[in-house]
């Protein structure tokens, strides 16, 4: 073997030598990393925004894998931990879901029943009004006969509402300027009694409106002759 031959070997065997160098390199990193981050685990993620107290589907998540050493413990890892509960809060796309962001879907008391009627959005909504709130429920109706001042009646007193559905355009304008409006569904939970004077308002009354009140009054008036106003009370 010449010399030109016994160098090529010996940079052959360097290079070998390297290589074996920088492969071990790269595994005590690797080995290193997975000892500080440790195995990973399932966890969820917003896919989109959520309302609070909106119904939670499991199209509303992704799954994704992280370090189960920095997964928070409130961390929802099972989908079935979200049956039959809804947001307590909103919750922002792309967040972690947690179990304190959700809570029991609302159920319905012993004798109560759940409505729904169309609102005008601009009037009697206004984009203030969210699944949980309570309301107090107006109706204005005209005079029984010529002459009768019309009236606006509070129909019900702290009525809880359940759940507000999408915006949709009015078939025909109830606006008293002719103005097309946008109404949207919304779910009370109600006595039978309360149930009935809704039916009859949203039949018959020229507007219902919703007021939102503290939760704490429960909306109930001073008594009984507030529930009731016609302009002449003004007077």
């Amino acid at each position: 073997m010449n010399s030109r031959q016994r160098r090529g070997v010996i940079l052959l065997l360097l290079s070998v030598l390297c290589a074996l160098g920088a492969f071990a390199g790269v595994l005590a990193v690797i080995s290193d990393v997975n000892s500080k981050v440790g195995p990973e685990t399932t966890a969820y993620r917003l896919k989109r925004d959520v309302v609070p107290y909106r119904n939670l589907n499991a199209g509303d998540f992704e799954k994704i894998s992280m370090p189960k050493r920095w997964l928070p413990s409130t961390a929802v890892t099972d989908l079935r931990q979200i049956e039959g509960k809804t947001a307590v809060t909103p919750l922002k796309s792309g967040s972690l879901l947690q179990t304190d962001m959700i809570v029991d879907q609302p159920e319905l008391q012993p004798g109560q029943q759940e409505i729904a009627i169309m609102i005008d959005a601009a009037t009697g909504v206004a984009g203030k009004i969210t699944p949980g709130a309570t309301v107090n429920i107006y109706a204005t109706f005209a005079g029984e006969k010529k002459g009768d001042p019309d009236q606006s009646r509070m129909i019900v007193a702290g009525a809880r509402v359940l759940d507000i559905g999408k915006l949709t355009p009015a078939a025909e304008s109830n606006d008293r300027a002719g103005r097309a409006t946008t109404t949207v569904p919304v779910t009370f939970a109600l006595s039978t009694l309360d149930t009935q004077r809704v039916a009859y308002a949203e039949s018959f009354a020229e507007h219902v409106r919703l007021a939102l009140v503290a939760p704490t009054t429960a909306g109930s008036p001073a008594d009984k002759g507030d529930r009731t106003y016609t302009l002449d009370k003004d007077k």
